[in-house]
C-alpha cells in the first residue's frame, strides 16, 4: 500500500476541521462579543436562544483539531504549544467560563448581569486569542532544533494584536448574519444594521495584512508572482463583500451569512496557498513534521474514517433537524 499520501491527507483533512471549527464556533463566539453591545435583556435572551443548540458541537471541532495535531504532526504540536502556552491557556479559561456562563444565566436572577458579562468575555478573549496565534504565525515562529526557540511573551506583537482584533470582528460579523438567519422581528432589524460596518472593518483588516504580508515575506510575495492564479481568492473575497451587500439591501435573510462564510473561505484559502507546503511557516513542512507512517496508518483507520465522519454526520443532522428561525 502507497501510503506516500498519509502526510497529505492529514494536512488537508486538519485544515477542513479548522475551517469547520472557525465557520461554526466563530459564529456562536461572535454573538456573544455582540451580546455586550446591548442592554436589551430580550435581545440577549434570543441571542442565546440561537446558539444554545449548537455552541457545545461546535467545539468538538477544536477537540479534533488539536487531537490530530497531535498524533499526525507531532513535531508542530510539540512547536506550537510552547509558542502558546499562555493564549492557549487563557483560551480554554475562556471558553469554560462562556460554557458556564450559557447555562447559569437561564436559572439566575441576582446574578445574573455576572453571567452575561462572562459570555461576552469569554466569547471576546477567545475570538482575540485564536486571533493573534494566526498573525504571530505569520510571522515567523523562532524555532531552533525542531523546538520553539522564543520567550513565553513572544506571540504578544502589534501584528498579532492586529490579526487578534480582526478575527474578533470577522466572529462578529458570523454572529450577526447568524442572527440575521435564525432570528425574526426587531432583533433580525438590529443585526441587520451592523452587518454594513461589521464588513468594512474585516475587509480593512485583511488589506491590512495582505499588505504585510507581501512587504515583508520575499517567498510570500514570489508565491503569489509565480502562481497569479491565487488571485482568484482575493477577487472571491470582493464579489462575495458585494454580494453581502446586496442581501443587506434586499434583506434576504440566507444570504449574509453564506456570503460571510465564502469570504472566510477564500481569506482561509489565501493563507494557504501563501505558506504552503509549510505548517509552520518558513521552517516546519507538512513532510518533514509528519508522525512515522505506522502511526498516520493507525490514524487513518481509527480516526480519518470512522470518528471524523461521525462527528460530520451528526452535526450535519443537528442543523438540518433544528432549522429554521429560532
Amino acid at each position: 500500500m502507497d501510503v506516500t499520501w498519509l502526510p497529505l491527507f492529514w494536512a488537508g483533512l486538519i485544515a477542513f476541521a479548522m475551517f469547520v471549527y472557525v465557520v461554526l464556533d466563530g459564529y456562536d463566539l461572535g454573538i456573544g462579543i455582540l451580546s455586550g453591545t446591548t442592554r436589551n435583556e430580550a435581545y440577549r435572551d434570543a441571542m442565546v436562544n440561537a446558539v444554545s443548540p449548537f455552541w457545545d458541537g461546535n467545539e468538538v471541532w477544536l477537540v479534533l483539531i488539536g487531537a490530530s495535531l497531535f498524533g499526525a504532526f507531532p513535531m508542530v504540536y510539540a512547536i506550537f504549544l510552547p509558542a502558546f502556552y499562555l493564549p492557549i491557556a487563557l483560551m480554554l479559561l475562556a471558553l469554560i467560563f462562556r460554557g458556564v456562563a450559557i447555562e447559569f444565566r437561564y436559572h439566575a436572577k441576582q446574578m445574573r448581569r455576572l453571567w452575561d458579562s462572562g459570555f461576552f468575555l469569554g466569547s471576546l478573549i477567545a475570538s482575540f486569542v485564536q486571533g493573534a496565534a494566526i498573525g504571530r504565525m505569520v510571522q515567523e515562529l523562532p524555532v531552533a532544533g525542531g523546538q520553539y526557540a522564543g520567550s513565553a511573551f513572544e506571540w504578544l506583537t502589534p501584528f498579532s494584536v492586529l490579526c487578534g482584533i480582526g478575527l474578533a470582528i470577522g466572529y462578529t460579523l458570523l454572529g450577526a448574519a447568524w442572527l440575521v438567519l435564525k432570528t425574526d422581528g426587531a432583533l433580525r432589524d438590529w443585526a441587520y444594521r451592523r452587518l454594513g460596518r461589521l464588513l468594512a472593518g474585516v475587509l480593512m483588516i485583511l488589506l491590512i495584512v495582505a499588505v504585510f504580508a507581501l512587504t515583508t515575506h520575499l517567498q510570500v510575495r514570489d508565491r503569489w508572482l509565480q502562481h497569479l492564479w491565487l488571485v482568484i481568492f482575493p477577487l472571491i473575497i470582493f464579489l462575495a463583500s458585494i454580494g453581502l451587500w446586496l442581501g443587506v439591501r434586499r434583506r434576504s435573510d440566507r444570504v449574509p451569512y453564506a456570503m460571510a462564510v465564502l469570504i472566510f473561505l477564500a481569506a482561509f484559502l489565501s493563507l494557504a496557498g501563501s505558506f504552503w507546503p509549510y505548517m509552520i511557516p518558513f521552517t516546519v513542512t507538512i513532510e518533514t513534521a509528519a508522525a512515522p507512517v505506522q502511526s498516520l496508518r493507525f490514524l487513518f483507520y481509527g480516526a480519518g474514517i470512522i470518528v471524523f465522519p461521525v462527528v460530520l454526520i451528526y452535526t450535519g443532522v443537528v442543523y438540518w433537524v433544528l432549522r429554521g428561525k429560532v
